[in-house]
């Protein structure tokens, strides 16, 4: 049987590459790089992967308005991806490629109905840009994670939808409750009909989520998710996340 004992703290780090008018010391001197805060099944997860998942996630409805996204809630997204990717045989992943012409069409839809892209503008190249500079986020890395969120609903689609179904006053009410309060006063929401297919995707997204809560704490009870920083460790779990084996 294998505990952990403590909570192991890596990082990755570079020496600094000697240049002209740089003495010795600094040249040895190690510059940290980034740290690797989590390990899921041998895959690290890393603090810039935190970072960005946390600046992504402007991408998407709040569960409630104002909320602030944190450090741990984007770990525990980027945990579940993870182990959930490694789910997807070659055969779903290549059902659940994600086109150019459904990147394109989530792309405009984004600009045209998120809270956040309203009050800039962002159905004008002037307004995307401000909300990308805001956000400190490029084209690249939206369409980056558009496309992998498009294909991750669905191989969800594929493989869980059998059985997991989404009703009309469930999508009202989250519309009603939860995105109509996200925009200012003044500001008009997109009308239901318009956005209820992007709502039954969240709410299926939140289901799904719950039927993988029980098999993500198994895994996690094996050992096979480690948390490496203790600042991320929920206050209702123990300092290690592994168990025994």
């Amino acid at each position: 049987m294998r505990g952990l004992a403590t909570i192991r703290c890596f990082a990755l780090s570079a020496a600094v590459l000697p240049g002209m008018g740089v003495g010795l010391a600094a040249q040895q001197q190690p510059v940290v790089l980034d740290g690797v805060v989590a390990v899921v099944n041998n895959h690290a997860i890393l603090s810039s992967d935190i970072d960005r998942d946390m600046r992504l996630s402007v991408l998407e409805p709040s569960e409630a308005a104002g909320e602030k996204p944190d450090r741990r809630s984007a770990l525990d997204r980027l945990v579940s991806r993870q182990l959930i990717e490694e789910q997807m045989t070659p055969e779903e992943k290549k059902q659940a490629q994600t086109t150019e012409q459904a990147l394109k069409d989530r792309l405009t839809a984004l600009r045209r109905d998120l809270p956040a892209c309203a009050r800039l503008h962002c159905s004008t190249e002037s307004g995307w840009a401000a909300f990308l500079e805001a956000n400190s986020l490029n084209e690249e890395q939206v369409e980056a994670y558009l496309r992998a969120r498009l294909s991750l609903l669905s191989f969800i689609e594929n493989r869980f939808r059998e059985g997991t179904r989404i009703s009309q006053d469930e999508i009202e009410n989250y519309y009603r409750d939860t995105l109509v309060p996200q925009y200012a006063a003044g500001q008009k929401p997109p009308p239901l009909d318009s956005i209820q297919e992007r709502i039954s995707e969240i709410l299926l997204q939140q289901q799904v989520n719950q039927l993988f809560s029980a098999w993500l704490d198994n895994l996690r009870k094996q050992g096979d998710v480690e948390i490496l920083d203790p600042a991320l460790v929920a206050a209702d779990q123990p300092a290690q996340s592994g168990g025994d084996r």
